[in-house]
C-alpha cells in the first residue's frame, strides 16, 4: 500500500494521477488540513508534521510514501528518506525543468507558496534549469484556502486568480508552473482566465510515473481517506478534485503531543 500526505486536500490532485497510472494500487492519504497551509510555517515544523504523518502511515502498512506537497519535500524529504531508509519516500518539486523547454517567450511563471519560493530546494532548480529563461514567481495568497473550502468558482476565488495571473501575463509569460499540489485542483478556471495558448504545467503525472518505477502495483485499488480538520469540508473538497461518484468514507485524525492518532 502506498501512503501519501499532504497540508490538506491538494495532494489529492496528485493521488488522482496515481489512480489514472496504476488503478490496483491501494492508497492510504492523510490531509492534514488543521494546519494548512504550510507554506507560512517554519521549516522545523513542517518536517515535525511530515514526520508524523509518515509514521501514521508506515504503522497503517504503508511500504512507500509520495510527500504530496511541494513544501514540505523541500522543508522535509532529505530528512525524512535519511530517518526511514530504504522506505522509497518520492516528493514533489515545481515543474522548472518542463516549463523552461516549453516556453517560446522565454518567460515562464511559478505559483507556488513562501515556503517552496524560499526553499533552498527551488533555488537549485533554478540555478540547474532555468538559466536561459526569465523566472516571475508569485506566492498566491488564499489559493490553498478556497481549495480546502472547495471553493474553486466563486466570484472572490476568481478575484484572487486574477490578481495573481494577470502581472504574470502582462510580463510575458507564456507557460505557469502549479507549483503547490492544490493549485491543479483550480486548473479549469485558471485555464478559463489566461486562454489555450498559456501552457499550465504541474508535476501530478510525472509523480505518477516515478511511483510506477519504484512501487509494485498490488492491492485492490482501495482508496483510505483520512483528514486532520473538518471531514464535511474536507469531503466536500475530495469530491470534487477526485470526481467519484461515491467517495470513500473519510476518517478523522487528531493530534496529541505531536502525534497522530484516530479520533
Amino acid at each position: 500500500m502506498l501512503g501519501v500526505f499532504d497540508s490538506g486536500v491538494g495532494g489529492l490532485t496528485v493521488v488522482r494521477e496515481i489512480q489514472a497510472l496504476l488503478p490496483s494500487l491501494s492508497l492510504s492519504y492523510i490531509g492534514d488540513s488543521v494546519h494548512a497551509p504550510y507554506g507560512s510555517r517554519s521549516a522545523e515544523e513542517i518536517f515535525r508534521l511530515s514526520l508524523a504523518q509518515s509514521e501514521f502511515l508506515l504503522c497503517e502498512g504503508c511500504t512507500a510514501l509520495v510527500i504530496a506537497c511541494n513544501t514540505a519535500t523541500a522543508a522535509a524529504a532529505s530528512r525524512l528518506r535519511a530517518h526511514f531508509s530504504p522506505t522509497p519516500i518520492i516528493g514533489m518539486e515545481p515543474a522548472v525543468k518542463p516549463a523552461a523547454a516549453a516556453t517560446k517567450s522565454g518567460v515562464i511563471g511559478v505559483c507556488a507558496t513562501v515556503g517552496t519560493l524560499q526553499s533552498a530546494r527551488f533555488a537549485a532548480l533554478l540555478d540547474r534549469f532555468a538559466g536561459d529563461v526569465t523566472v516571475l514567481t508569485r506566492s498566491c495568497p488564499g489559493w490553498v484556502e478556497a481549495v480546502e473550502a472547495g471553493d474553486f468558482e466563486t466570484p472572490e476565488t476568481l478575484a484572487l486568480l486574477r490578481h495573481e495571473i494577470e502581472p504574470l501575463l502582462a510580463a510575458g509569460a507564456d507557460t505557469l508552473v502549479l507549483g503547490c499540489t492544490h493549485f491543479p485542483a483550480l486548473r479549469p478556471q485558471i485555464q478559463a482566465l489566461v486562454g489555450p495558448d498559456i501552457t499550465l504545467i504541474d508535476t501530478g503525472a510525472a509523480v505518477a510515473r516515478r511511483v510506477a518505477e519504484l512501487v509494485p502495483e498490488t492491492g485492490d485499488g482501495v482508496l483510505s481517506l483520512a483528514t486532520t480538520g473538518e471531514v464535511h469540508a474536507f469531503s466536500r473538497a475530495a469530491q470534487a478534485i477526485l470526481d467519484l461518484e461515491q467517495l470513500p468514507r473519510v476518517q478523522r485524525l487528531h493530534w496529541k503531543d505531536g502525534r497522530l492518532e484516530n479520533a
